[in-house]
């Protein structure tokens, strides 16, 4: 038996729900990939055959060459949302944040997302944050660096940059 063939990323809202024949859930980690197994939510397997590695969002599909879309779903994951009582203090958490490399998710209402990490908790709990662990999805922003991010600088300078100057 061949094995279907997930050979395009089509993006959340770009294609109808109607054409899903399956989901798969998968965590961040697992959403940026080139070519991998994959067993979809129903427990059958296919091939994602991307020509480049890709991110994957919650909401995106997955087109197989059988016909039809695989639809991908964030699953739930150890975060913790940080919230504080006005802008500025949430701009100052974001900085302590991105000071660290730690992928981040900006919530609707403002607040910050980012992988459980006690010794952050702590930290931004010191700065005067509110953290709330939970479980739940997790959509960081893509990397100023990242294809599609749509930041007008280069892979070069993303290659040098260093604080180690």
């Amino acid at each position: 038996m061949t094995l279907r063939r997930a050979t395009q990323v089509l993006e959340a809202g770009a294609w109808p729900a109607s054409d899903a024949v399956a989901t798969v859930t998968l965590a961040f980690d697992d959403r940026h990939r080139r070519r991998v197994r994959l067993v979809d939510d129903a427990g059958e397997a296919f091939l994602l055959d991307l020509d480049d590695a890709t991110r994957m969002g919650d909401g995106d599909g997955l087109r197989l060459d059988t016909g039809g879309i695989v639809h991908v779903r964030a699953a739930d994951e150890d975060v913790l949302d940080v919230r504080c009582d006005d802008p500025r203090d949430t701009a100052r958490m974001a900085w302590h944040i991105g000071n660290r490399h730690l992928p981040t998710q900006v919530l609707e209402d403002g607040g910050l997302r980012i992988r459980a990490d006690h010794v952050i908790a702590q930290m931004l709990v010191r700065l005067g944050a509110e953290v709330e662990a939970k479980a739940a999805s997790f959509n960081p922003e893509p990397g100023a660096y990242d294809e599609g991010a749509g930041h007008g600088y280069g892979h070069e300078y993303a290659q040098g940059h260093s604080h180690d100057h």
